[in-house]
């Protein structure tokens, strides 16, 4: 695995050219690694630099190019030299004499690149278990997870933000199983599910009698957590006195019991999330300024559904596998399903998608859904439904049955149709088909020419009811 080394490689050919950058470089504080440019194919196996400045001359063009090409991955700064590579990591050439805003902005396109051009994070056995949660291939989730990687190390204040089912809690999990605190406790608050008057007991303890029914003492979420990771979310939700509360806590990393006057100290990195709009509460003074910008140290906004639709199939893989997984059974997708999952808007996101596919589970275990077998609303694709061919005396036989193989009994309107059977008989295939326009009618009126909702209140298929319609001449005017 590629790992990242933020020191600067400089390939030299013992010039003093290189003397003064170097001593440049290092007044600026950079961290160097000096080596001949007979070493250079070799030298980039494990490892990938925040930049490789190389001094040459026209007779090492051969060498340089393979070299760039080899590591297409390596922002490369050339110096001396008195030709152009045409290689999208040559980012510039340092020209002399040397100057302080000329070496920061070509550093500065290195770094860009390399944040373009990362490697993949080095995963454990923690990381691939939790990422898989993180589903998808799209720009924003791989940008997601870019950021928890940079920020999981450090103890950070994280702010994750999002719509309602895109799976914060997941970012926070992974933040917590990334980082040193991975073998303390991870403690989720819902703040917006604890009524007021408790969340203060809820996040802090209290003592035994502190109030009306505290029998005896108790650790509050920030104990519970000491060592590891308290998730808040719904940070929104939050009362504004509660805000207060935490605000100077997360200041001054202490805290007392409800009731107690002991302080105690709170070893705990907090993360939070909300899928309000906290800069326009703010506004409305419904979210203090001071503990908005106390937990916006870090923020990761995670992408809503919709702006990932490519990830739906990826998304359907792994939830799949993770009911399957739990023992409640298996579904599969035709290729058309999958298409008509992708145009929906997913207004409740990944969960959404979620309880959809534990839905399906249950309705067609072990079978393949189509298009149609999707919920109405989730149908975005016209697809025929698959008939099979009947007779005419088979449609007769099954209308009877039909007719009088249900304990319903049937209103049928006596102005049109005979209570008794009369002497000289009746015509019973004019008198179902009678029946038929009849009963096709008053769904279509009751559910506003809808074919589809029509065919429902009816019991029977899409398709079905439009080759009735046909067949006597209906239309929905």
């Amino acid at each position: 695995m590629m790992l990242t080394d933020q020191r600067i490689l400089l390939v030299t050919t013992s010039s003093e050219r290189l003397s003064r950058l170097r001593c440049i470089l290092e007044f600026l504080g950079e961290q160097l690694e000096i080596i001949a440019f007979e070493k250079l194919p070799s030298s980039l196996e494990d490892t990938r630099y925040r930049a490789v400045i190389i001094e040459t001359d026209a007779h090492q063009i051969d060498v340089l190019s393979s070299f760039a090409s080899q590591y297409p991955w390596q922002p490369i700064l050339l110096i001396g030299a008195e030709y152009e590579l045409s290689l999208a990591n040559v980012l510039g050439q340092i020209e002399e004499p040397l100057s302080y805003p000329q070496l920061t902005e070509l550093l500065h396109f290195c770094q860009v690149y390399g944040q373009v051009k990362r490697p993949q994070v080095p995963t454990s056995a923690n990381q691939t278990k939790l990422f898989r949660s993180l589903v998808g291939r799209s720009d924003g989730i791989a940008n997601v997870r870019h950021l928890i990687s940079q920020v999981a190390t450090s103890d950070a204040t994280v702010l994750v933000l999002g719509q309602s089912g895109t799976g914060k809690e997941v970012v926070a999990r992974n933040i917590h199983y990334l980082s040193p605190r991975r073998d303390g406790p991870f403690i989720p608050v819902n703040c917006g599910a604890i009524p007021p008057e408790l969340l203060e007991s809820e996040l802090f303890g209290h003592e035994k009698g502190s109030f009306t029914g505290a029998i005896s003492a108790r650790k509050g979420r920030f104990e519970l957590a000491e060592g590891g990771t308290l998730f808040l979310d719904e940070i929104g939700d939050m009362p504004l006195q509660m805000q207060v509360k935490l605000l100077r806590v997360l200041q001054e990393r202490m805290f007392e019991r409800v009731g107690g006057s002991k302080t105690i100290q709170a070893n705990v990195r907090v993360v939070a999330a909300t899928h309000r709009d906290l800069e326009t509460m703010i506004s409305a003074n419904e979210f203090r300024e001071d503990l908005y910008y106390r937990l916006n140290v870090f923020p990761i906004e995670m992408p809503a559904l919709c702006e990932r639709r490519d990830d739906v199939p990826l998304l359907l893989q792994e939830l799949v596998s993770r009911v399957y997984n739990e023992g409640r059974g298996k579904v599969r997708f035709t290729q058309r399903a999958i298409e008509s999952l992708k145009e929906h808007t997913w207004s409740g996101n990944v969960r959404e998608l979620s309880n959809l596919v534990e839905r399906l589970t249950i309705l067609y275990p072990g079978g393949l859904v189509d298009v149609n077998d999707l919920p109405l609303k989730y149908r975005h694709i016209d697809v025929p439904d698959y008939c099979i061919e009947l007779s005419e005396e088979q449609q007769e036989r099954d209308a009877l049955a039909s007719l009088f193989g249900s304990d319903e009994p049937i209103e049928i309107p006596e102005t049109r149709f005979p209570s008794e059977l009369p002497p000289e008989g009746v015509n019973l295939k004019d008198l179902l088909a009678e029946l038929e326009i009849d009963m096709i009618r008053q769904a279509l009126d009751q559910q506003d020419n809808v074919v589809a909702r029509a065919a429902e209140m009816l019991g029977i298929r899409r398709t079905t009811l439009v080759e009735k319609m046909r067949k006597y001449g209906m239309t929905k005017d």
